[in-house]
């Protein structure tokens, strides 16, 4: 990997993967539609000489393929609200196939969990039978399909799944994400789905060292790869070390059913988590063998640390921002 772009570089996933490139002085193309946001983050990385700012549309591939100058590697870390996928998740993939296609260069597509539908296995390998039964994982199984189509001859694809994710640069994308920002502000919030079943959860830093560790092996693309989490937490105790990290203690309702389609009434993104909190009940837990095996041992900071670090992170990101 010589150079970079990364699409979507200010969300969750896409800050945490410039950053790690940033770190390993990859020349790096952040993209993204909001200057105010590029430069806002570029500020927050220090201003780094080998980071490149690029403002554009990524449902316009026009946009990409003019801002990717001679990039080896695209990072597609865009992604679209729940109540939008339906319209747009697919148009917005293939923008970005598009031009990577016309770019002939190699594409590493950040995605989750949702194409394997209910766990027939203790450890999801990549193997693992695909049958969603919703909505959205039918929709993202589509979407996997369209990503390794044979109408792409010239880009080369890879798909990187993740569980759910916390960190940082984690934002409303993230079931997690508002809750710890919440606590990290000592204010009242919400957990989605159930606190007291252990789930899998990975810390944004990690993912990012190992995306990007895959996405300079050549032989790495074409396939599927499941990067799994630090192991098995219940929001009770995530929520516990939250508290602890914030010195305020305020209180943590959980959302199930009733109160996400409540809450829908206004805020539509939340209804349509509604048939994705089978996960929160029947949690699927990644297998990282795959990984291990041809690329290295999988990193994975222990709950108490990512989880402290992260709401450090956020009280000093909003400390900032007040001053």
């Amino acid at each position: 990997m010589e150079k970079a772009i990364v699409i979507g570089a200010t969300g969750g996933t896409g800050a945490a993967i410039t950053e790690e490139l940033v770190k390993r002085r990859i020349p790096t193309i952040a993209f993204g539609r909001s200057r105010q946001k590029l430069e806002q983050f570029t500020a927050k990385l220090g201003h780094p000489k080998h980071l490149t700012l690029a403002v554009g549309d990524a449902m316009r591939p026009d946009d990409i393929v003019a801002q990717a100058g001679d990039a080896d590697v695209l990072f597609h870390c865009a992604n679209v609200p729940y109540h939008e996928m339906v319209n747009k998740l697919i148009p917005l993939g293939e923008s970005v196939m598009e031009a990577a296609e016309r770019l002939a260069i190699k594409v590493v597509a950040i995605d989750g969990i949702y194409p394997y539908g209910k766990k027939q296995m203790d450890l999801v390998t990549e193997e693992h039978p695909k049958e969603p039964h919703t909505i959205k994982g039918k929709l993202r199984l589509d979407y996997e399909r369209m990503l390794f189509s044979n109408r792409w001859t010239k880009a080369k694809v890879m798909i990187v799944r993740l569980p759910d994710y916390y960190g940082p640069t984690a934002n409303e994308a993230s079931y997690l994400g508002s809750t710890l920002e919440a606590i990290a502000a000592g204010k009242m919030a919400f957990f989605v789905g159930n606190m007291h079943v252990p789930r899998e959860f990975i810390y944004l830093p990690d993912a990012a060292a190992m995306v990007a560790e895959l996405a300079g092996k050549d032989f790495a693309y074409g396939q599927n790869w499941n990067i799994p989490g630090a192991g098995l937490i219940s929001g009770r105790e995530i929520v516990r070390i939250a508290q602890k990290a914030s010195g305020q203690v305020k209180p943590v309702i959980p959302l199930k059913k009733l109160g996400l389609s409540l809450i829908g009434m206004s805020v539509p993104v939340m209804k349509e988590v509604v048939e994705m909190l089978y996960l929160t009940e029947e949690p699927l837990t990644l297998s990282g063998e795959k990984y291990k095996r041809f690329i290295g041992p999988i990193i994975a900071t222990p709950f108490q640390e990512g989880i402290t670090a992260t709401v450090l992170a956020l009280r000093e990101s909003k400390a900032s921002i007040a001053l």
